[in-house]
């Protein structure tokens, strides 16, 4: 299955290191970041969901629940965890589902045959409160993903939902944004950019960040 931005993301009912999970239940009216992994027991992971733990307080303020995936048990799971606790200097706060029968990986196409024919591919989801996709990352299996940057992406989606705002290059929470070229009208500019803008040309306006 091709999941594409602003599609509804499936549900699913799958076992877990923290029990039996039906993501739609479980996700609520949060927001979600799915992130898939290769294998347990393997090096990148151990220290991708050790900094997942870390940055938990980080995805609780935005309203995100982290949720990872590999295609081991539970039991499987349990022993990683343990590793990573005692590697990465964190405790694991977050569930980590079991797809041994790669179930939630073909609904996700989080395999791709011409990587490896077995594992998961590092895919990333991010769902909003309503169940869609707001935005998919895949990174090679060698390649660690950095955290920093989904969060970076969280920040903008969130800002941008409630505002009429884009983020330009490298934007960081509480730099300047560009307002939407749809917006013309001076009087609802004035309105909604207390703060001011500046026009570097009619298509490019930039004002500051409008929730700061």
């Amino acid at each position: 299955m091709t999941l594409r931005l602003g599609d509804t993301v499936p549900n699913f009912t799958q076992a877990s290191s923290e029990g039996e999970i039906d993501f739609y239940t479980w996700a609520g009216d949060s927001w979600v970041i799915l992130f898939s992994h290769p294998a347990d027991y393997t090096p990148v992971c151990t220290t991708e969901l050790g900094e997942v733990a870390r940055l938990k307080s980080q995805f609780d303020k935005r309203n995100v629940k982290p949720i990872a995936l590999s295609v081991d048990s539970v039991e499987s799971h349990k022993g990683w965890i343990g590793d990573i606790n005692e590697t990465q200097k964190t405790t694991v706060n977050y569930p980590i589902l079991a797809d041994p029968d790669k179930k939630v990986s073909d609904l996700y196409d989080m395999i791709h045959p011409n990587a490896s024919n077995t594992l998961t591919v590092r895919s990333v989801f991010i769902i909003d409160s309503d169940k869609k996709l707001r935005l998919t990352l895949t990174y090679p299996a060698s390649t660690g993903r950095n955290f920093d940057e989904l969060l970076r992406v969280i920040d903008s989606l969130q800002l941008t939902d409630n505002h009429s705002v884009a983020t330009p290059v490298n934007w960081k929470d509480g730099g300047d944004c560009v307002i939407v070229p749809s917006l013309k009208d001076p009087e609802v500019l004035k309105e909604k950019f207390p703060k001011g803008y500046t026009e570097v040309k009619p298509y490019l306006r930039m004002t500051p960040q409008p929730n700061k």
